[in-house]
């Protein structure tokens, strides 16, 4: 990594379509759990972490060159970094690793008017599939927490910015998990929405 700090990213930042940070590679969370949160600094529900001294989750580290993290940050805007370093597992030397949060003071739970968006959890899957393969899908979905949370159909009209096109395969795979964990989902004109960021 040639001394740059790394990011752990476990949502959307596994999808290396949504960003160009160097060396990206599969990697491990261990002590953190996945979960749904609605932050009031965003429209929307979006992927967080908690402690969780049981579990281990999957996700990509890649690094931060530089230390230039602005842009990250500015990404990633509600969410807080936290080092991790001593956490995170991958085939690679150990070194500086950090995870954002969604910031303590701004968490709710998703609701009819803090949707999870389709677009963006499409580019999740999408994401887990290419980078880290089928098995790993499946592991997202077990461990993350939330899904009670209402799931906005936005794929007509993408809300989510760095949405990405995804093959009829890919849509398939989605709306399958999606019937298999009983998720909630419901079309724009029963969401009363935040305005878009």
């Amino acid at each position: 990594m040639n001394g740059h700090p790394r990011f752990f990213g476990y949502g959307s930042l596994v999808n290396l379509a949504t960003h160009d940070y160097p060396d990206a590679r599969p990697a491990r969370l261990r002590g953190w759990r996945r979960v749904w949160r609605h932050t009031s600094l965003r429209p929307a529900a979006f992927l967080s972490v908690e402690p969780c001294d049981t579990t281990v989750i999957d996700g990509v580290i890649a690094a931060v060159p530089g230390a230039d993290w602005a842009a990250l940050d500015l990404r990633e805007r509600a969410y807080a970094r936290h080092d991790v370093s001593h956490l995170v597992d991958h085939d690679g030397a150990r070194g500086e690793t950090a995870v954002y949060q969604v910031e303590e003071g701004h968490l709710a739970a998703p609701t009819l008017t803090h949707p999870v968006y389709l677009s963006y959890l499409d580019v999740v899957v999408q994401g887990f599939l290419h980078t880290l393969g089928q098995a790993a899908v499946e592991r997202f979905f077990e461990t993350t927490h939330g899904w009670d949370a209402p799931i906005l159909m936005d794929r007509a009209a993408p809300r989510y910015p760095r949405h990405q096109r995804l093959t009829p395969a890919e849509v398939a795979l989605v709306d399958d998990w999606l019937r298999q964990i009983g998720a909630r989902v419901v079309e724009p004109d029963d969401s009363p929405l935040a305005p878009a960021d």
